[in-house]
């Protein structure tokens, strides 16, 4: 009698062991991973909205896909340099930059809210391949709002908030002027580019870049459009493609 109480015990023992290692293994499996070994990267999106630039972590395109406008700019602008060069998508609102045979940056933009045109007061955006004629703004402050490419000393308030829409249409911290490199289609008569005053500038709008909404410039962040404006000198072709 004593012997089977023993074997009793011991079995009532093992089954409590038994039973007590299975609910923590529940347990244990239950518990959510730890945050340190297993981070959740945050989206940038936000960022990239608000700011306007396309993240490092965004895949750039390959030379190879500008091919045909290069072949094409080298055999009608043989005179001029395609280093740098500036491409300008419409249909992506995205500017790329050029340099040393290799797409450098890309950054999002907006072009013209009405469309793609070159007649004056069409406040549309002209295609075709134009040239920086002149560079305003450099060592302004951030946000700077310019009139008629003069400095105001004012800065504007930076809306990066998706949509948000300013009280002005303010031209702000630099103005690339483009000039436009082809008769009857960006230049001269009532097409002419220079004439209309079309920038590549900074905005306070940051919120609406990425799609359609100037007045006919090529609107970019306040960050994005210094860092263009100091790599790319008076001269540089800028094609605008659909």
């Amino acid at each position: 009698m004593q012997k089977r109480t023993k074997k009793t015990k011991k079995w009532l023992l093992l089954t409590c062991l038994t039973a007590i290692s299975g609910l923590l293994g529940i347990k244990l499996l239950a518990t959510p991973p730890s945050p340190l070994t297993h981070p959740v990267k945050k989206s940038t999106a936000a960022n990239e909205n608000a700011s306007g630039a396309t993240p490092d972590a965004h895949k750039l395109p390959d030379i190879g896909a500008f091919k045909p406008i290069l072949n094409d700019l080298g055999k009608r602008f043989s005179q001029h340099s395609l280093d740098p060069l500036i491409i300008i998508s419409a249909s992506e609102q995205k500017l790329y930059l050029i340099e040393n045979k290799r797409v450098s940056a890309g950054y999002v933009i907006s072009t013209a809210e009405a469309g793609l045109g070159s007649r004056s007061g069409s406040n549309k955006t002209p295609l075709g391949v134009h040239r920086v004629a002149q560079k305003f703004g450099d060592k302004a402050a951030p946000g700077t709002i310019f009139k008629a490419r003069q400095n105001t000393g004012r800065i504007a308030e930076i809306l990066t908030q998706p949509g948000a829409r300013s009280k002005a249409d303010n031209v702000t911290t630099r103005i690339l002027w483009l000039s436009g490199m082809e008769p009857g289609v960006n230049k001269g008569g009532k097409v002419d580019s220079h004439a209309r005053y079309i920038y590549i500038h900074g905005t306070d709008e940051e919120g609406r870049l990425g799609k359609p909404a100037s007045h006919g410039c090529i609107r970019m962040s306040n960050r994005n459009v210094i860092e263009l404006f100091d790599k790319v000198p008076p001269g540089t072709l800028v094609d605008i493609i659909e």
